[in-house]
Order: C-alpha cells, then sequence, then structure tokens
C-alpha cells in the first residue's frame, strides 16, 4: 500500500490563492457544462442535424482532447517562466477561449450538413483552446501545496466555485436563450453570455494565483508515451481515474438529457432551467458536509457515499409521471447533493496521487497525470451526450428545426426518460466496485 509520506510544515496558502484558484472552475464549469447541456439539443432541434450524427458531432472535437490533454500537460511540464510553468498555458486558454465560444453559435443555420460541420469544426478549436487552460489549472494544485489537507481545502473552495460556476452557466444559459426568442438568435446570445464567464473565471485564476509558490519544478520524463506508461502503472491513479470517467459518463448522459425531458417528459421546457438549479444549488450548501465527511471518514468513503447517493436518486426519477416537475425536483436536489460530492473527492484525491507517485518513482509527472486525467473526463462528458444521441437515433428521435413542432413517437419518449434517469444511474453505480478497490493512505 503506498503511503503519501508526511512533509515539513509549510507556509499556508493565503486565502486570496484559495479564492483566486478557485474562480477558474466558474470558467472550467462554464465550458463543461453548457456544451453538454445544450450542444446536441442546438443541434437536433434547431439546426435540424439528425441525432445520430449530432452526437458524432459533439463527440469528436472532444475526443481529440484525448491526444491533446497529455501533450499540453506534457509541455507544461517543461515550460520556465516567471510567472512559473502553468500560468502562460492558463492565460492562453483564457484569451482564446471565449471568442472561439461565441463562434461555435455564430454559423450558418442551414442546410443541417453545413451547420454540423461549422459546429464540429469551432468546437474542435474552443476545445483545443480549453485544453491550455484546463490541464495546467489542474496541476497546480500539486505544485502549490504539499499539505494534502490543504489540497481538500483548496478542493473544496474550487468545487464551491464549480458549483457556482455550473449555476449560473447551466441555468443562466437556457434562461439566456429563452430571453432573447430562442432559435438561432437566442443561441447566439447564450454564447456570448457564456464567454463572459468563461473570460472572468479563467483570468481571473491567472491573476489570483499570481502569488502562489511554485514548492515543486516539474519536468516530464522524455518521450510522452513512455510518460503516460509510467503514470498508468500508478495502480491509485488507475482505479480512480476508471471510476471518474465512468461517473463522467453518466454525468454527460444526464446533462444531455435535462432540455429532453423538461420538454417531452415534463411538458415545459422553462423546467430545465429550474431542474439544472436543482441539481446544482445544493453544492454551494452541501460542500461544508462533504467537507467534514473527507476529514472524519476519508475521501474514499467520502466518494462512496456520494455516488450511491447520485445513483439510488437518478434511479428513483425514472417514476417521475408525466407532467411532474414537482415531484422531479427534491429528487433532483439530491442528485445535486452526490453530484457535489462526487465533484469533490475525486478532484482532491488526485494531488494525492501524483505526491505517492512522486515518493514511489523519484519523479514529478503532475503535468502528464493531469493531462491523461483532464483528457479522459473530458471525452466521458463527450461521450455522454454521444451515446444519448445514438439511444434517441434508435428509438426513432424526430429532428427539427427553429420552432417546429414535431410529435415523436413512444419509443424516443421513453428514451428521453430513461436517459436521464436510469441510464446515469447505472453508469455510476457501475463506478462504485472500481472505487472501492482504491487504496491510498491519507495523511492526517
Amino acid at each position: 500500500m503506498t503511503a503519501v509520506p508526511p512533509v515539513p510544515a509549510r507556509p499556508r496558502l493565503g486565502r486570496g490563492t484559495h479564492v483566486g484558484y478557485a474562480l477558474g472552475s466558474i470558467g472550467t464549469a462554464a465550458f463543461g457544462t453548457v456544451p453538454g447541456l445544450l450542444l446536441l439539443y442546438y443541434l437536433t432541434d434547431v439546426l435540424g442535424v439528425a441525432a445520430a450524427v449530432a452526437g458524432l458531432v459533439v463527440l469528436a472535437p472532444k475526443a481529440w482532447d484525448v491526444l491533446l490533454n497529455p501533450w499540453v500537460g506534457a509541455r507544461s511540464d517543461r515550460t520556465g517562466s516567471p510567472w512559473g510553468p502553468r500560468r502562460p498555458w492558463m492565460l492562453a486558454g483564457g484569451l482564446a477561449l471565449p471568442p472561439l465560444f461565441v463562434l461555435v453559435f455564430a454559423g450558418p443555420g442551414a442546410p443541417p450538413a453545413a451547420a454540423g460541420t461549422w459546429v464540429a469544426v469551432t468546437f474542435l478549436l474552443a476545445a483545443t483552446a480549453y485544453a491550455c487552460f484546463q490541464v495546467p489549472y489542474v496541476a497546480q494544485p500539486a505544485e502549490i501545496t504539499d499539505d494534502p489537507a490543504e489540497r481538500a481545502t483548496l478542493m473544496s473552495w474550487r468545487v464551491a466555485a464549480l458549483a457556482v460556476g455550473i449555476l449560473l452557466a447551466g441555468a443562466g444559459a437556457p434562461a439566456v436563450v429563452d430571453l432573447a426568442g430562442g432559435g438561432r438568435a437566442g443561441y447566439l446570445a447564450m454564447a456570448v453570455f457564456v464567454a463572459v464567464l468563461l473570460a472572468g473565471g479563467m483570468l481571473g485564476a491567472v491573476a489570483g494565483t499570481r502569488s502562489a509558490p511554485t514548492l515543486t519544478r516539474v519536468r516530464s520524463e522524455g518521450r510522452l508515451v513512455t510518460t503516460l506508461r509510467l503514470a498508468w502503472r500508478s495502480r491509485p491513479f488507475r482505479v480512480l481515474l476508471t471510476g471518474f470517467v465512468v461517473q463522467a459518463l453518466g454525468i454527460g448522459v444526464m446533462l444531455a438529457g435535462v432540455p429532453y425531458y423538461s420538454r417531452q417528459v415534463l411538458g415545459d421546457p422553462a423546467a430545465g432551467s429550474l431542474l439544472f438549479a436543482a441539481l446544482v444549488a445544493p453544492a454551494v450548501l452541501v460542500m461544508p458536509l462533504w467537507l467534514r465527511v473527507s476529514r472524519t471518514l476519508g475521501k474514499r468513503a467520502g466518494l462512496l457515499l456520494s455516488s450511491g447517493l447520485f445513483a439510488v436518486a437518478a434511479a428513483l426519477l425514472v417514476a417521475v409521471p408525466d407532467g411532474g416537475t414537482a415531484a422531479a425536483f427534491p429528487l433532483v436536489v439530491l442528485v445535486g447533493t452526490g453530484y457535489a460530492g462526487m465533484q469533490m473527492f475525486p478532484l482532491a484525491m488526485l494531488p494525492d496521487v501524483i505526491a505517492a507517485d512522486e515518493v514511489a518513482s523519484g519523479h514529478r509527472r503532475a503535468g502528464v497525470f493531469t493531462g491523461v486525467w483532464t483528457a479522459a473526463e473530458t471525452l466521458g462528458l463527450a461521450v455522454g451526450p454521444g451515446l444519448l444521441g445514438g439511444l434517441l437515433a434508435l428509438a426513432g428521435y424526430v429532428s427539427s428545426t427553429g420552432d417546429e413542432v414535431v410529435a415523436q413517437p413512444g419509443s424516443a419518449l421513453l428514451a428521453v426518460r430513461l436517459g436521464f434517469t436510469v441510464v446515469p444511474a447505472l453508469l455510476v453505480l457501475a463506478s462504485i466496485p472500481v472505487l472501492a478497490r482504491y487504496r491510498l493512505e491519507e495523511a492526517p
């Protein structure tokens, strides 16, 4: 069993650094949430792209990150700068992503083939810019503090900001679409709104971590493929990553299903913002609870508890009747409570894994570990909408354009219901036996 060793006492990070670092999660929340929530629906029900093709359009650009993210991690490992190794990359991503995100929703509306191609290309460019920020951002905690308890505190701030960002983007984006009149104009207005969140969060993190120390200079080892193989040999990393990706897949399916479930099952398109608020808002309130669980029972136990809560509550949603927004709301709050822990605990455990690998190997590979991590997370969240798109296509879902209203077959309505409830529950449930095998002693 590998242990995270005790380390000499060092000055703690200031509250300003905690808050500054956390700001970046508002940007990552916006980009991680809005495409998964609205892009598939935008393609099928605004641009008229077939569900199967739309699923591929959402998946393919983010699948590129599987190769890109580890490369960015390795390159940022080698970066020498008075700003530290990570912040120059974060700045580049923070400057490039906001305008690229607007372009995703600024393309032609017809024909569907041209519209889908525009979205695929611009989304690929946006995903590339996002990787330049996200990978170094996730690597920072392993370098700016070597205290596992402080990492948990840092992650609690980050996940609280993540919840705020998801709430602002996830609930605000559909509301902006509605306020702007829907259709392509509404989605373009939404993209501008989200771009402001991206710029504020990402550039805020660059400025907010300017006084953070770099306790360890990270250097990658040789060729990228060799380094990836070495990272994968870390059993705690391998187990944690596998479980986290399966969970990301389930979350991706659920997020993509929100607008379909709101319209087709609850019969109220505006309910999407309410459901998303119910999913995310609890995180701000329950984060202190999960932090206490972390300190008393451990991060692994907290992750298993939060995952179980998510799976049970999501499965119960399948029994909500048509038009049952009032019945769905409290169950979604429970889902959101579990979701908060599923976000916090893995992010707090990853720096522990990186530190343990340094002890075992004598090398520091934070950039490569986080590059593989973010690539896998991005792929999971991207495969989720793709999986839902494939499920809808098999069920005969009928795509439409603009404000056109079409009758869906019963099989498609069943697919929408299962895609928002049972499928995410089963995926998260499947991750629990994997995560139960995680073993890494945590320093007190």
